[in-house]
Parts: structure tokens; C-alpha cells; sequence
């Protein structure tokens, strides 16, 4: 019996061999190719290759991070994709010059680290806010400036399930103000008017209004959390027209982020303000004066009170208006007061 001959796998030129598990496949297709003589060739003893010998070997990409290079292009192709459509101006607003996609990819976007990182926002009964239809939100007005608004803002779309869009009503000097005005418009918010609530509510949307206006957001600190006047109920004769819920909301936190403890008249006057506010702070640093302190905030949405049932000329009441404006103001007065027993502090 003639001798089998053993190839060994060093005899193989180099130039053939490829690196990593593909290489080792490929050899053994060419080993067992060959034979020798009139006997089958036998199989060589696999040996351990190094690195060395080998080659370099190819990094295999994980599916993590796969997909998270695929998220990355994702996020630039969109980002691309808006940039276009800003250039070409294939974008849409409506009336009021509310601008979605905007409002979704940008300006959430700068408002988000303040609502889930600084202000650590907690929301509560977010189920109350209906899935879809209109909706008029009250909530309590307080913070010098309108911080919380956009908080509440940031909160029904980030909470909810729908993922709705808030229009807030806005007073007249957020419209005079430039880059404030156009940014407001952007965001959906409009003037405090029975005629573009009406209007917003009838449409399905979901509107948001703070009847103390700047009697809330101006008061001294000695006054938080006491809520000040509701106006005539113009708020509630317009939900009743439309036939919209009124959802009470209460929002803890917003008053101490500058505390006010003076207010200079005759600045608010030269400056055609409705206050200038003097806090531990602010004017004395200067702009770092202006950067709020970092509290632990609640928005708690309460029950909605239903207006459908009453007839049509309802709205035409006075002493309706007065009464369920009333019981909204004493609802979230009631809940605000409940959500300051439980809080364990200012900042935590």
C-alpha cells in the first residue's frame, strides 16, 4: 500500500489565503480537494493560526450598533429632508400661522432638556385630556415669566398618548414683542380672544388658557399659589359655545423659580411693562440673574367638566358663567393646595 501524503495547510501560497473564518472555510474546500495516488489524500491535522499569520482581522459590526448607525443616518436624512423643505418653502401653516412640523423637530426639541432635565416635570392625570375633539385646559399663571406655559405644552405632547398640540392663548404683548411674536405664532398660540378660541375649539384642538393673565404671573412671591381673579368667565361661555370639555390643571413648581420680592413701577412703565420684577437674583447679576432656579415640578390634569349638556343659550347667563368659573377656580385652587402637602421639597 502505497504512502498517503499529508498536506500541510503552510504549503498554500499566501496570495490565496483570505483572513477570518471566510480564510479557514476556503482552505479547507482546497485540502480536501487534492488527492495523491490511488488512495484518498488524509485530512490535515487543523493547527492553530495566530493573529500574525493570519492577517488583521474583520471587525463584525454587533446589531446594536448597527442599529444605532442606521438611527444616525436616519437622523440626518430627515434633518437633510427638513432643511429642504425650509429652503423651498414646502412646508405648511395654517391660519393662525401654526407651523407642525416646526413646532415638532425644533422648537419641542429646545424645549425638552428644560421639561425633562432642569424642571424634572411630573405629570398626573394626563388620561383626562381627551384622545381627540376639542378641549379647553385652565390652569394656574405664575413664574414672572411664562415658563410655565411652555411647560404645559411640552407636557400634553410628550404624555400624551395622541401626542396632542396645545394652542395657548396668549396675551397681546407676547405678539408685539419681535422674534416672541413670530416664535409664538410658530408654536400655535394666539391671541386671548373668544372669536380664535372659538375658532380653535370647533376645529378639534385642544386649547390652553390662564385666566389670571398677568395678575398671576406678576405677583409677589408672598402671594404663591393663591390664585387671583378668574375675570367674568369668558373663558367657560366660550367652551360652552363650542361644546368643548374644561379640563382643570394645576402646576406646583413654577412659583419659585424667580421669586419675586419687589416690583419696580416706574421701569415697567418706561419699558411699557405690566411689571418689572425684582428678585434675590435679578438686576443684580445681571443676565445670570435671568436664569431660573432649578425646582421639581407637578402638572396635575383633573377631571373634565362637561358643557355639551347645558342648552344654547346657556352661554347667554351671567350667573351660570360666574358659578362654573367658580368651581374650576376652586378645583385647581383645591388640587394646588393637595400637591403642596405631598411635595417633599422646592428642588427634589
Amino acid at each position: 500500500m502505497a504512502d498517503a501524503k499529508v498536506i500541510p495547510f503552510g504549503d498554500e501560497p499566501r496570495s490565496r489565503r483570505g483572513t477570518g473564518s471566510s480564510a479557514r472555510a476556503g482552505a479547507g474546500k482546497r485540502g480536501g480537494a487534492r488527492k495523491s495516488g490511488t488512495q484518498g489524500a488524509l485530512a490535515p491535522v487543523p493547527q492553530q493560526r495566530t493573529q500574525a499569520e493570519d492577517g488583521p482581522q474583520e471587525r463584525v459590526e454587533q446589531p446594536e450598533e448597527q442599529g444605532e448607525q442606521g438611527g444616525w443616518e436616519r437622523r440626518i436624512a430627515g434633518g437633510l429632508a427638513f432643511l429642504r423643505r425650509r429652503i423651498t418653502g414646502d412646508y405648511e401653516i395654517d391660519e393662525f400661522g401654526y407651523d407642525k412640523e416646526l413646532t415638532d423637530q425644533v422648537l419641542m426639541s429646545m424645549i425638552r432638556p428644560f421639561y425633562e432635565k432642569y424642571f424634572r416635570v411630573e405629570v398626573k392625570g394626563i388620561e383626562n385630556i381627551p384622545a381627540e375633539g376639542g378641549a379647553l385646559i385652565v390652569a394656574n399663571h405664575s413664574g414672572t415669566l411664562p415658563l410655565d406655559g411652555l411647560m404645559l405644552q411640552a407636557a400634553v405632547h410628550d404624555e400624551h398618548p395622541a401626542g396632542r398640540h396645545l394652542r395657548l392663548l396668549a396675551a397681546d404683548l407676547v405678539f408685539v414683542l419681535p422674534v416672541v411674536n413670530e416664535l409664538a405664532r410658530k408654536a400655535g398660540h394666539t391671541l386671548a380672544c373668544a372669536e380664535d378660541a372659538q375658532a380653535l375649539l370647533e376645529r378639534g384642538e385642544l386649547v390652553g388658557v390662564m385666566p389670571e393673565g398677568f395678575k398671576g404671573i406678576g405677583k409677589p412671591f408672598s402671594e404663591r399659589y393663591k390664585l387671583q381673579r378668574f375675570g367674568r368667565g369668558g373663558f367657560v361661555s366660550t367652551a360652552m359655545r363650542a361644546g368643548a370639555p374644561i379640563v382643570p390643571c394645576s402646576i406646583v413648581g413654577a412659583e419659585e423659580i424667580y421669586p419675586m420680592i419687589g416690583n419696580s413701577k416706574t421701569l415697567a412703565r418706561v419699558l411699557g411693562f405690566p411689571y418689572f420684577p425684582i428678585t434675590p437674583t435679578f438686576p443684580w447679576l445681571g443676565p445670570l440673574g435671568a436664569v431660573p432656579l432649578p425646582t421639581k415640578w407637578t402638572i396635575q390634569f383633573g377631571e373634565p367638566i362637561e358643557t355639551k349638556d347645558y342648552p344654547a343659550d346657556a352661554a347667554e347667563d351671567p350667573m351660570l358663567m360666574f358659578n362654573l368659573t367658580d368651581q374650576v377656580r376652586e378645583q385647581i385652587q383645591h388640587t394646588l393646595y393637595k400637591l403642596l402637602v405631598q411635595r417633599r421639597s422646592v428642588f427634589f
